[in-house]
């Protein structure tokens, strides 16, 4: 580390030797130039929420859940409201946001209610076959023994 010998008193101000300090050859006014303008920009933010076109939700519901063409058609007024928003027809967008909002919820809770039945159908189907089964061989042991014909 340099350590070096600053000694020099607080309270006194530095001292300039006539080699290093060279005075203004002449005095500047800030009176002789122009005044100049400030620039400033103002950045207006909008008081209401963003329009939301529920886009990811449409193309989830039009690949997974495509109940009857529900997310398809979602999908499509989601795309026509993210048109809209980015014209700025604020009102169309709103408009068509919310149909896909609508068709969104319908597409999603039509394909869970019929896969809950379809997997309630097959799960009593199958309970069904089992039981049939288990009569169908409960009855050939008997005819194999000779309970079931009367002797």
């Amino acid at each position: 580390m340099d350590n070096r010998n600053f000694e020099r008193e607080l309270n006194e101000p530095p001292r300039y030797d006539a080699r290093t300090y060279q005075p203004l050859k002449e005095e500047v006014e800030f009176g002789s130039y122009p005044p100049q303008t400030v620039q400033s920009t103002v950045v207006v933010m909008p008081q209401s929420p963003p329009v939301r076109d529920h886009i990811i939700w449409s193309l989830f519901n039009t690949m997974y859940l495509n109940f009857c063409c529900l997310g398809l058609l979602a999908f499509v007024f989601s795309i026509k409201s993210r048109d809209r928003k980015l014209h700025g027809d604020r009102s169309g967008a709103v408009s068509y946001g919310s149909t896909a909002r609508s068709l969104n919820i319908a597409s999603t809770v039509l394909s869970i209610l019929f896969t809950i039945i379809v997997i309630v159908i097959c799960v009593i189907q199958v309970q069904y076959v089992v039981q049939v089964i288990q009569q169908m061989s409960e009855a050939e042991n008997n005819n194999r023994f000779g309970y079931g014909n009367g002797k």
